[in-house]
């Protein structure tokens, strides 16, 4: 079921008063806050508010800057530093995963399983490859006093030429 964005950030974005049913896009507010909980977050404003923006489209990848644009679309006031604070913040409890492309550019993952990522360089377009369609050999040995929290891959992709 579609259903629209909220056209500002008002009374509906309180956090203790969630948006009209009507007013959902398909995670509910109250999943955000449980969301949040769960991971021992404060469900603060801008937490919910940009939780719901990410949530709401089921699993995708953005950056800080996409994420903005859309935060700033849907009039939530928040400044750039905030949304990448935020979505560290996601990251470091577990509802996200960063995807690093390059040294400049890192996306955020809504899909916290395993699995690797195409990365269409021409398009900065990143998408998902399940993971039992990529076969890893022998890892490396951690140094002492580590482990291996995972292995992402990442194949970079351009259109053929001619």
């Amino acid at each position: 079921m579609t259903q629209s964005r909220p056209a500002a950030y008002g009374p509906a974005f309180s956090s203790r008063t969630p948006p009209a049913h009507s007013d959902l896009t398909g995670c509910p507010w109250h999943d955000v806050k449980s969301k949040l909980r769960e991971v021992g977050l404060r469900p603060t404003r801008q937490r919910m508010a940009l939780g719901w923006i990410l949530f709401a489209k089921g699993d995708r990848h953005v950056t800080a800057e996409m994420l903005y644009e859309e935060a700033t679309h849907a009039k939530v006031p928040v400044s750039l530093a905030t949304v990448y604070n935020t979505l560290h913040q996601f990251t470091e409890v577990g509802l996200l995963r960063q995807v690093a492309v390059d040294g400049s550019k890192a996306y955020f993952d809504t899909n916290n399983t395993a699995h690797h990522h195409f990365f269409v360089e021409d398009e900065n377009n990143l998408f998902d490859i399940p993971a039992r369609d990529v076969v890893v050999g022998r890892a490396p040995t951690p140094p002492e006093g580590y482990e291996i929290a995972r292995i992402d891959v990442v194949v970079r992709l351009r259109r053929k030429r001619g």
